[in-house]
């Protein structure tokens, strides 16, 4: 973006690497090599399994035996194309002009970084702005044994698929991973803190993602924390925990959470003044810069909304200011986003308890049923849908699904949001019949209302 709009620009890259490591990074950074778009890959490899037994409602026979499946094949086939995405990127790089520095980078100086390669070669390089946007890493707790456990990363790159997996964490990586080894013949259990899954979100959202892990089979474990994890002879893993006893597995998963990447490698940030939080990540201001003027940071590694396409925005927001002369804040209100469990979570705007705090009073829309998708296949699993709107207003403030492609459905309603629609104007849109989508605009009669002036009329 910057170079396109007329900066010179050098770029510092780890190698690429099939999994994370020390020394390995890749171009397309964490979502495109180790993140978002593998898990993706996985994810769509995931649900042919439920899809087949569907199938069978709507008249297809699979014959005297049922579809087998290879993970090597998959594993294989996710990382030839993450391949060749990385190679795109450096191609698009190439095409603006960007130069290419591959190594590890620390900032030296206000001006200068140095650049030292997997051999152990220095050299450092002058720029008038620094940008960071080193990202986050997978994050777990110090109890005996948390080693024998591993990560997303690892889990994006096995070998051999494992018979028994214990997710550990109830975020979105282990809901969504869950799902994945479920989908794909693992015996998958998932242990959480919390009473529910997926913290930050709408409560009835967390509830019947709750109900759905159980229905597809995945053993929930809530309210446990691990003790200490230890390795059998016969290699499997035994997870000590507070209250559910021992759990036999063969591979721990740990989905607890991420951490900003400012000390693995070493940056050098403290050094020249850049200010770090609590939490390792850097402080910025509304216009991404540090506390050092010619020093900025975007994405995961400030830990403010970490999610690609936020940092995207922010590195957008950083070409218009510094690059084009023209002061651009990010924009950080009405965000949609999406969870890729099965089946998805999408929603933009606030949960009911948010705009509660925030006082609104609130009409509350739901709607619960069973998708047409699998209205034959005689399985119990069913859509949510949810609409917030603020009552003196009639703003729609909020939008939340549970249900068969609704990160599709959820980027349109963004839009309608980002424009401040209204619930008439949702009333007012025909829809389209019949799909999932046209809950949204058929809701007509509030589940209940919410907020300091409920009882007003």
């Amino acid at each position: 973006m910057s170079s396109t709009a007329g900066a010179k620009v050098g770029l510092v890259e780890l190698p690429y690497a099939a999994i994370s490591s020390a020394t390995a990074g890749g171009l397309g950074g964490t979502c495109v090599i180790r993140g978002c778009v593998p898990k993706k890959l996985l994810v769509y490899g995931a649900a042919f399994e439920a899809e087949f037994r569907d199938a069978v409602g709507f008249g297809w026979d699979h014959g005297e035996s049922a579809p087998t499946f290879s993970w090597e094949r998959l594993i294989a086939a996710k990382t030839t194309e993450i391949e060749r995405l990385n190679g795109i990127y450096g191609r698009i790089l190439d095409n603006a002009g960007v130069d290419k520095f591959e190594g590890v980078g620390k900032v030296t100086g206000p001006h200068e970084v140095t650049v030292t390669t997997v051999d152990g070669v220095a050299t450092k390089y002058s720029a008038k702005t620094i940008l960071l946007a080193p990202g986050g890493r997978a994050w777990y707790p110090s109890i005996p044994g948390a080693d024998l456990g591993i990560t997303s990363d690892e889990a994006l790159a096995f070998e051999k698929q494992p018979k028994r997996v214990l997710v550990i964490g109830g975020g979105y990586i282990a809901v969504e991973f869950a799902g994945i080894f479920a989908g794909l013949g693992s015996d998958v259990e998932i242990m959480y803190r919390a009473d529910l899954p997926l913290r930050g979100f709408d409560e009835e959202v967390r509830q019947t993602v709750a109900n759905n892990l159980e229905g597809r089979g995945i053993v929930v474990r809530d309210g446990v924390n691990p003790l200490k994890i230890s390795k059998n002879d016969d290699g499997s893993l035994s997870v000590e925990t507070d209250a559910a006893g021992v759990i036999e597995t063969d591979c721990v998963m740990w989905a607890t959470g991420r951490v900003p990447n400012t000390d693995r490698p070493d940056l050098g940030l403290k050094e020249i003044g850049v200010e770090l939080d609590a939490k390792g990540a850097v402080v910025v201001d509304e216009y991404s810069k540090t506390t050092v003027d010619s020093i900025y940071a975007v994405g995961d590694v400030t830990n403010r909304v970490n999610l690609t396409p936020v940092a995207l925005m922010e590195g957008m927001a950083f070409k218009d200011t510094v690059v084009r002369g023209i002061p651009t804040k990010p924009d950080y209100e009405n965000i949609p986003s999406a969870v890729f469990c099965q089946p998805p979570v999408a929603t933009v705007g606030m949960t009911e308890a948010q705009a509660i705090a925030a006082g609104h009073t609130c009409d509350v829309y739901t709607s619960t049923f069973t998708p047409m998708k699998i209205s034959l296949a005689g399985r119990v699993e069913k859509a949510f849908m949810k609409l917030i709107v603020d009552v003196d207003t009639d703003k729609v403030i909020g939008c939340h699904m549970v249900g068969p492609d609704s990160a599709e459905i959820m980027q349109g309603l963004g839009i309608a949001l980002k424009c401040g629609a209204t619930k008439k104007q949702f009333d007012s849109c025909v829809g389209i019949h019949p799909s999932s989508a046209e809950e949204f605009v058929t809701m007509r009669d509030a589940t209940r209302r919410v907020g300091p002036n409920a009882e007003k009329k």
